[in-house]
Formats: C-alpha cells, structure tokens, sequence
C-alpha cells in the first residue's frame, strides 16, 4: 500500500511508460533545446499533479514512466504535455519555428504502456483475497 497515492475517493497507483518524439524525427532535443524541454517537462507535470517516476530526453525521442491520477486518461495527458511544451519550446528557441513551420513540434502519434504490479502477483492476491471471504464465511457460520 505504500506504492499508492490518495484522490478523495480513490486510491490508485496508475504508472504509465511513454515514448514520442520531435516531428520527422529530428535530433533536435540536444544542448540547450533538451534542457529546455526537461525543465518544461516537469513544470507541466507539477502543474497536473503528476509524478515524474524516470525521465530520458534523448536526441530524438522522449522516454518518461509517470504516474498519472485517474481522473485523467493517458490521452489528454499527453496531449496536454505535448501541446503546451510545444508553445513553451518555440517561445524560448526562436529559431526552430524556421525547422517546424506551423508550430508543430511533435510528432503525431506516441507510444504507452502501463508499469504496475505484475500479473503473478495479482493473481495470487485475488486467490487470498477468495480464500480470506471464505474463512470468513466459516467464521460466521460459528457464530
């Protein structure tokens, strides 16, 4: 349980690997640009309340595994992460808008994949968690 976080009604743990990368695949996220695009990054998640687990910019694709609420889904998270960090990247580095006209940083697509308990774990909870109902429901039937 120490692995989970806390919502007024949930309690979750919701971690997320995800891949994308610069439009035409460039290998443009280096020096100062990579920089740019780690601190912008990160402001983003603070301001959502997400968790930054790893993080790698590499020259040219993002790897990030974060932990994101549920009372978001994974698409608008990383709509919202590529969206706003394009904005931000072209407003610090004047002089990629001539690489990427149309104020399109990124790529269209990206890649998920969820990091959580494994399944053998699971399975074995779930077998307790039936074993535990039905001692119970002996216990009860003493009573």
């Amino acid at each position: 349980m120490k692995d989970f976080r806390r919502l007024a009604h949930a309690i979750w743990e919701c971690k997320y690997h995800v891949v994308w990368c610069p439009k035409y695949r460039f290998r443009i996220l280096k020096g100062a640009v990579a920089e740019s695009v780690r601190e912008i990054i990160r402001e983003l998640c603070r301001w959502r309340g997400i968790e930054i687990v790893a993080g790698n910019v590499q020259a040219d694709h993002i790897h990030l595994v974060i932990a994101i609420p549920p009372k978001y889904s994974v698409a608008e998270v990383i709509g919202f992460l590529k969206g706003k960090s394009a904005i931000k990247i072209f407003d610090k580095h004047l002089d990629l808008k001539k690489r990427y006209w149309g104020r399109h940083f990124w790529a269209k697509g990206y890649c998920v994949s969820t990091v959580g308990l494994d399944e053998e774990r699971i399975k074995k909870y779930v077998e307790w968690q039936l074993k535990d109902d039905q001692t119970m429901d002996q216990l009860k039937l003493w009573k």
